[in-house]
Order: structure tokens, then C-alpha cells, then sequence
């Protein structure tokens, strides 16, 4: 007998109908608290070469259901190797084909980055003699926030913040930490060890650990969508980034970069906070070689297709990447990965994969430090 379930971390399925295994109708549940939904995340079990069709029939409620169009969800049998299937999204349902090859089997919008595997993350990046691991506060539901002080603070070295999953549902942002600091931690990685001695990191890998475990997409367990919380942060509403923005207040910030992912646009890409009031010529120039030293670093990162740059006076400043960079008159930027494929170097059997934003991430320590020149000259 087939049986649906997503009673896990970061599960989320309504079952509709599953008595006809050619016609399975799901509906994906909202964000805690909001509206907001795209994020799905199921198992089915009992189904071993059953040939099964699956709907959402509520996909065109979706926060972005014009990005439907294209997806490929991912499944996986062991739950570390993800595969994409194909889908069509059609009348405003999706729906996609497949006959599993195992007694259970697990579908998601991504692959899933658990709890367990940030706390796994945290524990080793804790046994490096330069990383302090620390809580900064709690989050609504009670869970640990935490960062990563890596480096020895010192008169003139640059403080650099890298947060990523402010929206829980775009978990290749922790996928893309895990590289990141895989490789700024490699004691045998040169770069990484020069970058250690001339600046100081602060990392949070996940700054909504309770949207993560409840399945959502954009929203913490308040209903906030944090990267709209910036400009007025609360102990009530979005306690993740007051506690990260105090702390930002009490160390400074040279550089920040906020790593997203995108429902709808198939590249890798940054926005930047151009339409910030203190933008000027010298961030423009820092921004400018951040992105051309990450796209030789890594073909993978492109700097042609994204969002469009904000007109002067323009910017948003309750996102992130726009208030970090007016409150400290330093370079923000924000990280964009695909849900999807890079369009321009596809994988048709994983599509943009949890190693690919692993390989990302760690080239990201390339254009920090081509940069580190231009966030404080000597």
C-alpha cells in the first residue's frame, strides 16, 4: 500500500487523493504564519516499481509559480544522491512521472540540508584552533543561533560576515557553506591560510534554523520573511537577525555577502546594493572586481543575467544586503544560486546539485580575497 508522509525535518505535503497511483494529488502547505509556499518535501513508501504520477494541484498559488515552468524536482533513494525528474507545470498544476526503485523513496523542490547536517557542520568546523563557535541568541522557536568567529581580530584587518538561508526553502545556500568553509578551514589550502592571517570571518550557516525544520520556504516561525527585517529587527518577530545585526553593530563590517537561491533564473549571480543613498565610486569598483574574480575563479558564476540594479536613492533598505551596506558604508552583496540548472553548463541527470553549490562556495575565497585591498587600502 503506497503511504505519503513528511512528518521530518523540513518535510511538507498535504496528501489530496492517493488511492489511484496515476493520479496522486498533493498540495504543498503554507509558510508558518504567511502565505508564502513552494518549498515540498516528502517520502513515499511501498511503491517499488509502481508506476506513479504526481500533481500539485495547488502550484499555481505559489509565491513564484511562474517558476514552475522548467522545474525538475529531485529524488533520491539514500537521501545523498539527488537526481532530477522531469516535470511540466500545466493548468496550474505540476506534475512529473516516475517509478521508484527502492521501498521508499524522497522527493523535494531541492536537496534538503537537515538539522543534523548543520549540526554536523558546526562540530567540525568547531575542532579548527581559529574558529570559536558561539550562540548568539535564540530563535522563536527556541533553537540556537549560532556563528562561527573564525580568525584572530587585529588593528586593521577587515571583518567579513557570510550568512546564508535567511529563506529556509533554499537550502543550497547551506550546501554552498559547506564548501565555503570546508575550504577557508583547509589547514593545506594556501589561500585559505593567507586569508586567515589578514582578516576575521563571522559565518552563520543558517539564519532561520525553524522555517528550516517546519518545511518552509521564505518565513521564520513568526511568519517573517527575515530578509525584509533589517531596517527594524524584533525580539518577537525576527529575534535571528536582531541578534546577528547587535552583533554586527559590535564587531563592524567591511564586507557582507547573504547567500540566496532563486526559484525562476537559471545562473548563478550577485546583486548588489546600488541604489543604496552612500553608494558611491569605490564600492562600485569593489563590487565590480568581487564579481570578475568570482567568475574566473569559477565558470559557474556569471556576470551577465540577473536582477535589475536598483536606480539611484532606489534600493530596498529592510533586505539585507542594501541595509548592511548603508549602515556601515561597506560592500554587501547577495549570493543567487538556482533552483533549477546553470543554464549555461546544464547537468541533466542532477541539475544544479548540492556539490556543484558545495564547489561554489569554496571558490568564493578567491574574489574575497582580491578584494581585501579595496575594503581597506593601506
Amino acid at each position: 500500500m503506497i503511504a505519503i508522509s513528511s512528518a521530518f525535518d523540513s518535510g511538507n505535503i498535504t496528501v489530496v487523493r492517493a488511492d489511484d497511483p496515476s493520479d496522486i494529488q498533493l498540495a504543498i502547505r503554507p509558510d508558518s504564519g504567511s502565505d508564502f509556499y513552494q518549498w515540498f518535501h516528502f517520502r513515499v513508501t511501498g511503491a517499488r516499481d509502481a508506476a506513479l504520477r504526481f500533481r500539485i494541484v495547488n502550484a499555481a498559488g505559489a509565491a513564484f509559480a511562474p517558476a514552475w515552468s522548467g522545474t525538475r524536482p529531485v529524488w533520491s533513494t539514500d537521501r545523498v544522491r539527488w537526481y532530477r525528474v522531469d516535470a511540466s507545470y500545466v493548468d496550474g498544476v505540476l506534475q512529473w512521472d516516475h517509478t521508484p526503485s527502492a521501498d521508499a523513496i524522497w522527493y523535494a523542490y531541492f536537496a534538503p540540508f537537515s538539522l543534523e547536517l548543520h549540526q554536523e557542520l558546526l562540530g567540525r568546523c568547531q575542532q579548527h584552533p581559529l574558529v570559536r563557535l558561539r550562540r548568539l541568541g535564540l530563535t522563536v522557536d527556541g533553537r540556537d543561533l549560532d556563528v562561527l568567529d573564525i580568525g584572530t581580530p587585529g588593528p586593521g584587518k577587515p571583518v567579513i560576515w557570510v550568512i546564508a538561508r535567511q529563506h529556509p526553502g533554499e537550502s543550497m545556500a547551506e550546501w554552498w557553506m559547506e564548501g565555503f568553509l570546508g575550504r577557508l578551514l583547509d589547514r593545506d589550502d594556501a589561500l585559505a591560510r593567507r586569508l586567515l592571517e589578514r582578516a576575521v570571518f563571522h559565518v552563520v550557516p543558517n539564519m532561520n534554523p525553524d522555517g528550516s525544520v517546519r518545511g518552509n520556504l521564505r518565513s521564520n516561525a513568526a511568519g517573517a520573511n527575515l530578509n525584509r527585517e533589517w531596517h527594524a529587527p524584533t525580539a518577537a518577530r525576527s529575534p535571528e537577525v536582531l541578534w546577528v545585526r547587535d552583533e554586527m553593530d559590535r564587531t563592524g563590517v567591511d564586507l557582507c555577502l547573504d547567500v540566496h537561491g532563486d526559484e525562476e533564473l537559471p545562473f548563478n549571480f550577485i546583486a548588489g546594493p546600488e541604489g543604496i543613498p552612500s553608494w558611491n565610486d569605490g564600492l562600485a569598483a569593489s563590487l565590480s572586481a568581487f564579481k570578475l574574480a568570482y567568475q574566473r575563479a569559477n565558470p559557474d558564476f556569471q556576470v551577465v543575467r540577473g536582477y535589475p540594479v536598483d536606480p539611484p536613492g532606489g534600493a530596498n533598505l529592510t533586505m539585507c544586503t542594501a541595509a548592511i551596506a548603508e549602515r556601515f558604508h561597506c560592500l554587501a552583496m547577495t549570493l543567487e544560486m538556482p533552483f533549477k540548472d546553470n543554464e549555461a553548463a546544464p547537468d541533466p541527470e542532477c541539475g544544479w546539485s548540492p556539490a556543484r553549490a558545495a564547489r561554489l562556495g569554496a571558490s568564493a575565497l578567491d574574489p574575497i580575497h582580491a578584494t581585501l585591498p579595496l575594503l581597506r587600502p593601506a
